[in-house]
């Protein structure tokens, strides 16, 4: 609520009017990692750090934002605008850009935003940012576009506008998002279904191993490659496989004296990923969280071993939480080669658990952690009406 406070005083501070406010939240990806690009399932939830926008439409064709994460400002019209060197702006301006693409008739706005998502922590703020602003426009301008429409066109806004090709998962979320479950995608039809995860003694906390290593964007590019290679390989003996969500794990043990030993352990992980969700979500379903918790650390160990996206910090963090009762499952979130843990632990032990992974991290790589604690949140949403119709 004070970041709410703190945006809305500023916007009226700046503009002299009511505004519309809307949070948008970061998110997490419980189990299912690299599995998106490869038309599998994932399933992430909203979180309880998040943007919020303060907005009002204009009369003119003039868009004025000010970041206050930022401190900064920026001026566009909607007629022609271009690429920002200042990068924050590009987010927003990609959203405009896709809206003018679809046909949608909209005038200016001013908007402040604001928020608490950790940048650079793999939470996608970047889709925050994206899918909070498509989610306003839409609202103050009566657009009427339907909420899938709203996640298409703000993952378009970052694949096109911005230049990074993201999957679709981190504004899905954003959009459809609830409270207490989380969401299992399938990245291939783009349906989806809630799962519980309403666990009052259970946070979400991130250990954020503060690195980054060079590695991370080549190598995604470089296991894209290998996970087509191996279904090219499939096609040849069973042709309806037209990716490796059409492959299971007995299929998988067919094809292993086929292909190279680094091709294999690439697809095997993905395909082994696909199906330790579905029994996470399985389990869910009966309220085992001991169960979720031992598929993360096995996910872990498929990124680690399998799929080679982890790195010494990472693996690191994970093995510390191995042996404590109180924590029941963790692993690597994101990419990899750096980033956080995601590890799910019981309330009354996360002041002890912090120290003593602050302790260790420390004393083995020089690096004072950062740890996030989050709870499940509902995805982005009205918090206030604006008193100011359509101009």
């Amino acid at each position: 609520m004070e970041i709410i406070e703190t945006i809305e005083k500023k916007f009226k501070e700046i503009f002299n009017e009511e505004p519309l406010i809307v949070n948008s939240p970061g998110r997490v990806n419980l189990i299912g990692e690299h599995t998106d690009y490869n038309n599998g399932f994932v399933l992430p939830a909203a979180i309880d750090k998040s943007i919020c926008f303060a907005i009002t439409p204009r009369s003119d064709e003039t868009c004025k934002l000010f970041s206050y994460d930022m401190y900064d400002s920026y001026e566009f019209g909607i007629p022609g605008f271009e690429f920002s060197t200042k990068g924050w702006p590009n987010y927003l301006m990609g959203v405009v850009d896709q809206l003018k693409k679809a046909g949608h008739k909209i005038k200016g706005f001013n908007c402040v935003f604001g928020g608490n998502i950790p940048i650079g922590a793999g939470l996608s703020s970047s889709a925050a940012l994206e899918a909070g602003l498509i989610f306003s426009l839409n609202h103050i301008f009566n657009l009427g576009i339907d909420k899938l429409s709203l996640v298409k066109l703000a993952q378009k806004a970052e694949n096109e506008f911005v230049g990074v090709k993201c999957g679709i998962m981190d504004q899905y979320i954003n959009i459809f998002g609830k409270s207490g479950n989380v969401l299992r995608i399938d990245c291939r039809s783009l349906e989806y279904q809630y799962f519980p995860f309403d666990y009052k003694n259970i946070s979400i906390v991130l250990f954020d191993t503060r690195v980054s290593h060079s590695l991370a964007s080549s190598e995604y590019n470089q296991r894209r490659k290998e996970c087509n290679a191996g279904v090219e390989l499939i096609k040849k003996y069973s042709p309806q496989a037209t990716s490796l969500r059409d492959v299971n794990v007995e299929m998988m043990k067919e094809y292993e004296s086929k292909m190279d030993p680094v091709t294999y352990r690439r697809c095997k992980y993905v395909v082994e990923e696909n199906e330790r969700l579905n029994k996470a979500c399985n389990a869910l379903e009966v309220h085992d969280l001991k169960s979720f918790g031992s598929l993360m650390y096995q996910t872990h160990e498929g990124l680690s071993k399998d799929y080679e996206v982890s790195c010494t910090e990472l693996d690191y963090l994970v093995e510390l939480t191995k042996d404590n009762p109180k924590v029941y499952g963790s692993r690597m979130m994101g990419g990899g080669f750096g980033g956080c843990t995601i590890n799910l632990i019981e309330n009354d032990a996360i002041n002890e658990i912090k120290s003593f992974v602050k302790e260790k991290y420390k004393s083995m790589f020089s690096i004072d952690p950062k740890i996030y604690v989050t709870k499940i949140n509902d995805g982005t949403q009205i918090i206030r009406e604006n008193t100011i119709a359509e101009r």
